[in-house]
């Protein structure tokens, strides 16, 4: 049974004034969705947040626990007024993000996007560098334009070097491959799910308006707190070993130290005595004279 971080959730009255309870027009809803939709209003269901909130605090545990535990996350969202959020709380927790296009591939193909990445990282160190100016005035040109088209997809992802631990999405509707990848390498997904998408999809979806700003806003400013706490946890662990390995280092020394010292003390004792002089035989005594 999951624990209520209260901490790192949202009130009922917090994600009903975010506008978290819109659904879909009931024509385009998804029967999977039933347990999670308190009713229907002019023709639009209406999402239950009391269900929203349980299962927010399940991702919230969720999440913290995979980073706590030196996981990393990939923010998804590439709808257009998703993007600045998703790459503003992707840096704020230093994680990776998509907020363009996902690419194909991305994840289940990695060892090409990897090239990918790291073309993008050479440009942008020749472009530091100056050494761009070397080049014509078209070919500078080219590689600009070159590395320009490797930012718009890359930007938020070009310094990874191994797949994600874990996956955040807006909207699993739109973003389909990416959650079909993440299932594929069985990479768990914490999602935020409308009324028209299946719950079914991911591990830990949570029932809310992915269409609006606010909602939008509320969760994922809500993940991004328990990456954090999940971040400042694994820190305080891995401080914690040090300090343990320190203090075994410190121990053990004072061990061979004392082991010496008594070796030493039993070798003086075992020090051979002196051998007792010999004793001198006596003179004959001189014949008498005839």
């Amino acid at each position: 049974m999951t624990t209520k971080n209260e901490k790192l959730s949202a009130s009922i009255q917090e994600l009903f004034d975010a506008g978290s309870h819109f659904g879909h027009p009931s024509r385009r809803w998804n029967p999977k969705m039933t347990e999670y939709i308190h009713s229907k209003r002019n023709g639009s269901h209406i999402i239950n947040l009391s269900k929203t909130q349980e299962k927010l605090i399940e991702a919230v545990n969720f999440i913290e626990t995979i980073i706590s535990n030196g996981g990393n996350c990939l923010f998804v969202g590439t709808k257009k007024h998703a993007q600045s959020i998703i790459r503003e709380n992707a840096d704020r927790s230093n994680s990776m993000y998509i907020n363009q296009r996902w690419l194909g591939g991305l994840m289940t193909n990695f060892k090409t996007i990897e090239k990918r990445l790291e073309r993008l990282v050479e440009l942008e160190d020749s472009f530091a560098k100056g050494i761009v100016i070397s080049q014509t005035k078209r070919e500078s040109q080219k590689l600009d334009a070159e590395r320009g088209r490797l930012n718009k997809f890359f930007s938020g992802i070009k310094e990874m070097n191994e797949l994600p631990s874990v996956l955040y999405v807006v909207d699993i509707h739109r973003e389909n491959i990416a959650v079909a990848e993440a299932k594929k390498l069985n990479i768990p997904v914490v999602a935020m799910v409308d009324t028209n998408s299946d719950p079914n999809e991911v591990e830990y979806p949570i029932p809310s308006n992915d269409d609006g700003l606010r909602s939008i806003q509320l969760i994922t400013n809500i993940i991004t707190d328990a990456i954090i706490s999940g971040q400042e946890l694994y820190k305080k662990k891995q401080e914690d070993q040090l300090a343990e390995e320190a203090e075994l280092e410190r121990l053990e020394a004072e061990a061979r130290n004392k082991a010496q010292e008594e070796a030493s003390k039993r070798q003086s004792k075992k020090k051979p005595e002196a051998e007792p002089k010999a004793k001198a035989e006596p003179k004959a005594e001189a014949e008498p004279k005839a």
